[in-house]
């Protein structure tokens, strides 16, 4: 069984899988200052509550967007699984060619969804990852990353408007009744979900209109299932893109 971790800059997502099939996952709240005992304590402690002990586990992939938590995982995934531990940076194999001016910035959980989307939909693709940023990760037809467009993300874009306001406060992101709010809080629903919805079936339509022919269009991440309702230009959602990506790099990496 092959343990994976993806940390992002909100929330850390956690998997196990036995061969293809993802038998187990987790998310919890990624936290910057986290040590490596409090890790080895959350993640060994929710792993042996789901009956996953260390020598059921042959390894260990991560990305990870925030660099202490890369290196506290570094050293810690050695305890959580009897196996190798693979971390998602240049000079990893992904199979994938990363034409963009400066491949080592590009970060690791864009390039994971960007193999798992070829490999599991076919090329070329476009994900559209909702976390913290609203990120889009492009494949062509050569099964090449070819560049992206990095967006504020619904929430990031909730907290900045409540910071930048004197009367308006946070809302639960479901839809208004209408578009045209009838009161404050349906307003800022409507302005947050459409608006959000309108960003990306925006930059969609631009980024397909350059690739021309027919694609794949994907979204995953935390606040897809919020978003993608509302949205013309996605095909498919798929929650666990991410994981599936680092199974899929580490089978390569074996």
């Amino acid at each position: 069984m092959l343990l994976v971790i993806d940390v992002g800059n909100t929330e850390t997502m956690l998997g196990v899988f036995d061969g293809t099939e993802l038998a187990a996952h987790w998310r919890v709240t990624t936290v910057r200052g986290r040590t490596r005992d409090e890790y080895r304590l959350l993640l060994g402690g929710m792993l042996a509550m789901e009956g996953y002990a260390r020598s059921k586990l042959s390894g260990v992939a991560v990305s990870s967007v925030v660099p202490p938590a890369t290196h506290a995982l570094r050293d810690v995934a050695g305890f959580l699984a009897d196996g190798p531990v693979l971390v998602i940076e240049p000079g990893v194999k992904t199979g994938m060619p990363i034409l963009i001016d400066n491949p080592r910035e590009v970060g690791a959980d864009r390039i994971v969804n960007a193999v798992a989307a070829a490999h599991l939909y076919g090329a070329p693709a476009v994900v559209v990852d909702f976390g913290t940023s609203t990120n889009f990760d492009v494949v062509s037809a050569e099964r090449e990353y070819i560049g992206g467009v990095i967006s504020t993300g619904l929430e990031v874009s909730q907290e900045a408007l409540i910071r930048a306001t004197a009367a308006l406060r946070r809302v639960e992101l479901i839809p208004p009744r209408s578009v045209i709010g009838k009161g404050t809080v349906e307003a800022i629903q409507s302005g947050l979900l459409y608006g959000h919805a309108g960003l990306v079936d925006g930059i969609m339509n631009r980024i397909l209109a350059e690739l021309g022919g027919d694609v794949h269009t994907l979204a995953t991440g935390g606040l897809a299932s919020t978003i993608v309702p509302y949205c013309g230009t996605v095909d498919t959602v798929d929650e666990f893109l991410t994981l599936h990506g680092l199974r899929l790099i580490a089978e390569m990496n074996a």
